[in-house]
């Protein structure tokens, strides 16, 4: 048995232990369907592709493509001191099976996408993992596997319209609140909720006891500081005693309880339903650190990435990233011109984490995460929450706003859902969504006047730019290249409140929140000029959602 050391690692199952131990005799082994004979990973109990319940196990050669490495700067764990190599391979027998893994024995500076890698094993305890080398011989470098459904061609997998009669003509956004932002406001979380909630019931005109319905995201659970305790710890505070609630994670992203609170009031079973979503990450750290709070704890199943390093969604994102480079010819300029533009919006927001100028020097020379994003590729850990109020349109109408109409919302899911085997040139999740969206209405991305584009990272909202049609798939180089087309008086006015990368991370119902303000025009020194049509992307990398909303005059 060798040495403990203390990275996370897997934890076997009758399932998964053939994968894990295959390095015991160095021979690396996949599950096969017995119909088709596709290899099938993550192991599954029926092949996605036939639909066959007959497998067995397999062994290949070991050989595989690089298809994406990002080299970690920030982040370092037990057994794996920073800077390490994150890369992803394709395997040689299907390239459609794709690892997550740990490049080792080489130089980064001389990886190159589509060279030949190939395994070598390193025991931990009971666990085997599969880390890749560069291979001794290496030919001409490989092409970069195809998606399973190429991003140019997802319009063609959007499901029709079940029926002609939308649920989108029934519901409107009638208030909205938002509690105090701020990096570390060191405050409970749920009392941040009840701010922005009651704000959120002022702003309609409503009272408490007007609301009959509650959704949020993620809702109670395990989550850090990434929840105050979900639907049930708003309604022990407030008792408002609701006829419908939601809560969940498994959702159409963080605007997902919106989406769900519209399908409620649709159906008829709530007039007024309050959405909320609670952020308290900066202070949860802070008091981590001090040592009066444990971090949350897990299953002890470090599941298919965390063993080599990949514990961040920065991982797998950078990675996207880079391929999108190589194939369309973006750069880290491209990138930059996002993070400018939210800057240059936030010191028009005296809400905003962040308001100082900023430069692309000041983007460039930034200390790096990993490759290829640096400090403000990043969004803003930070305290805060956001409350958007769903209501009947009748209902809403005679409220104290002028309501907001929902156009049509995005939620389809056509890319594969796991991280590391699912959209390789783009931020999983977008591109199906979005098309997705385009089909429940006439109107065209040349309708819209203000986008609010979910900016976890710099390359999440260029995603969503191309995914949703505003420039070609692999355009966005020369779409967003000196930032003019993306500014408030641009052709698509991006994030006009500051985006999460300066004012915050507010997982996306911040994003909601502003296009509201956006179409009410009440955006103060901000605000675009005649703004009618705001679309709004919440989430991504996880399921996600997207929304169309319009100015009801």
């Amino acid at each position: 048995m060798s040495e403990p050391s203390g990275r996370p690692l897997p934890q076997l199952t009758e399932q998964n232990e053939f994968f894990w131990t295959s390095g015991a005799d160095g021979r690396l082994r996949f599950q096969e369907c017995g119909s088709c004979a596709a290899l099938i990973h993550p192991p599954q109990p029926v092949c996605r592709y036939c639909r066959a319940h007959e497998s067995g196990i397999r062994a290949v050669s070991g050989f595989a493509t690089l298809i994406g490495f990002t080299v970690n700067h920030r982040f370092s764990m037990p057994g794996l001191p920073a800077p390490y190599v994150v890369a992803q391979v394709a395997i040689e027998e299907d390239p459609r099976v794709r690892l997550t893994t740990t490049a080792v024995e080489c130089d980064p500076g001389q990886l190159e996408l589509g060279m030949r890698m190939e395994v070598v094993f390193e025991r931990h305890g009971e666990v085997w993992l599969p880390l890749f080398r560069p291979a001794a011989e290496q030919p001409a470098p490989a092409p970069i596997p195809s998606d399973e459904v190429a991003p140019e061609r997802m319009r063609h997998h959007v499901r029709p319209m079940a029926t002609t009669e939308k649920f989108e003509d029934k519901v409107a956004l009638s208030g909205i609140g938002m509690s105090e932002i701020g990096r570390r406001l060191m405050v409970n979380p749920l009392s941040l909720t009840v701010q922005a909630c009651e704000r959120a019931v002022a702003d309609a005109g409503l009272t408490l006891g007007d609301i009959d319905g509650l959704a949020t995201y993620p809702g109670a659970g395990a989550f850090g500081g990434f929840s105050e305790g979900g639907v049930n710890a708003l309604e022990a505070a407030l008792g408002l005693r609701p006829t419908w609630y939601n809560g969940g994670g498994e959702t159409f992203g963080p605007g997902g309880s919106l989406i769900a609170a519209m399908l409620a009031v649709a159906g008829g079973l709530a007039r007024h339903v309050l959405c909320f979503r609670t952020v308290w990450e900066a202070t949860q750290g802070e008091l981590i650190k001090r040592g009066k709070l444990s971090p949350v704890g897990g299953s002890g199943d470090a599941g298919w990435l965390k063993p080599f390093g990949a514990i961040s969604a920065a991982h797998t994102l950078a990675m996207n990233a880079q391929r999108h480079f190589q194939l369309y010819g973006s750069t880290r300029e491209t990138l930059g011109w996002i993070a400018l533009n939210q800057r240059a919006n936030a010191a028009l927001n005296p809400t905003a984490v962040y308001r100082d100028p900023m430069t692309m020097d000041d983007y460039l020379q930034a200390r790096t995460v990993t490759t290829p994003f640096g400090l403000y590729d990043c969004d803003v850990p930070c305290d805060g929450a956001v409350a958007v109020i769903v209501s009947a349109v009748d209902a809403a109408r005679d409220l104290a706003k002028p309501p907001v109409l929902v156009e049509a919302v995005g939620t389809q899911v056509i890319e594969r859902i796991e991280w590391d085997q699912s959209t390789l040139t783009h931020e999983p999740q977008v591109l199906g969504q979005s098309a997705h969206l385009w089909s429940r209405t006439s109107m065209r991305p040349s309708d819209v006047d203000v986008a609010q584009l979910y900016d976890g990272f710099t390359f999440n909202c260029l995603s969503w730019i191309e995914a949703l049609g505003f420039c070609g798939i692999g355009e966005a180089k020369d779409f967003l290249d000196g930032g003019k087309n993306i500014a408030r008086d641009g052709l698509l006015p991006l994030n006009t409140h500051g985006g999460q990368l300066s004012h915050g991370r507010t997982h996306g119902m911040g994003l909601i929140h502003e296009a509201v303000v956006q179409l009410r025009g009440e955006g103060g020194p901000r605000q675009v000029p005649g703004a009618r049509v705001a679309v709004a992307s919440t989430g991504g990398l996880a399921t996600s959602g997207v929304i169309l909303l319009k100015a009801d005059h």
